[in-house]
């Protein structure tokens, strides 16, 4: 059966209407390619570059055969993991309580919450140095204060990598969680109290379900930024809290080998994406960005 000359018509203005879409997206197409694919492929290609520049896996096999691989990507996990936690913790009530606020004085603290972004994040790092040191103003007025004897040690440690990643990264799980409270229909906790909900009961039936999507995404968001920092555990683990990112710079500025250091980047790659398509299960990643909405 022959067909129609409307449908005819109708296939070629839909593949004109195509081909027009994508030039416009090719300048963003090349974009892409030029700064995300390439250097991904580079790092791929390189990784099974061996010590004698052929192809090899003694990089892969490298890290799985020593422990020190092992111990290292067990303190990146730990150090991330502990720091989602904790600004969970700290990041959760907070938004709560700038959520409950009228908007005028919720703008005002939430331009407090931004106000680290305005200064370098390696200015910040070293204020925390400066502070948790032991001859430093936190230990002199607590030892002033009485509250204890001696200089305690706060840096140099797990304990002042923690302070200075939770500092930094506490903005990031705040904004989705915020965002996810303001979204919330008031009304939705008057009719649990008009039900005869307690406040406590409505806000764990009612309001913390709703707000799951925000925490979910803030967390995501801080866990997957802590797996590949850099500044702050070197600056503040005083070379005691290795992870992966410091371990690839000291690949390259040490011993010169490019290869080890692509393969570590390489399996952190491939470690976060791996998160991102389990979490994606749950939750769709444009929500990220989004506050969970």
């Amino acid at each position: 059966m022959a067909e129609r000359p409307n449908e005819a018509g109708l296939r070629r203005d839909g593949m004109l209407e195509r081909l027009r879409l994508y030039g416009l997206s090719s300048p963003a197409i090349l974009l892409i390619l030029v700064i995300l694919v390439l250097p991904v492929g580079w790092l791929f290609y390189v990784s099974f570059i061996g010590a004698d520049g052929s192809f090899s896996l003694e990089n892969y096999e490298r890290m799985i055969k020593s422990k020190s691989y092992t111990r290292i990507f067990m303190t990146t996990f730990q150090v991330s993991f502990l720091t989602t936690g904790l600004c969970i913790l700290i990041g959760y009530p907070l938004a709560y309580f700038i959520s409950q606020l009228p908007p005028r004085l919720a703008n005002l603290c939430l331009i407090t919450v931004l106000l680290p972004f305005w200064t370098s994040l390696l200015v910040r790092t070293y204020a925390w140095l400066v502070l948790l040191q032991k001859t430093g103003l936190i230990n002199t007025w607590a030892i002033s204060l009485g509250l204890w004897d001696e200089p305690l040690k706060l840096v140099h440690n797990m304990t002042g990598t923690l302070i200075g990643m939770v500092h930094i990264m506490l903005p990031f799980l705040i904004l989705p969680v915020y965002g996810a409270m303001r979204a919330i229909d008031r009304d939705f906790m008057k009719a649990a109290a008009n039900l005869g909900a307690t406040p406590k009961r409505a806000f764990w039936t009612v309001f913390f379900p709703l707000t799951t999507p925000g925490l979910f995404a803030g967390s995501l968001m801080v866990f997957i930024l802590c797996l590949g920092f850099f500044v702050t555990p070197a600056v503040l683990g005083g070379g005691k809290v290795i992870m992966v990112s410091m371990k690839i710079v000291s690949n390259i500025e040490l011993f010169v080998n490019w290869g080890a250091a692509s393969a570590l980047g390489v399996v952190l790659l491939v470690l976060t994406v791996a998160i991102l398509w389990i979490a994606s299960r749950f939750l769709r990643l444009e929500q990220i960005a989004g506050g969970g909405h």
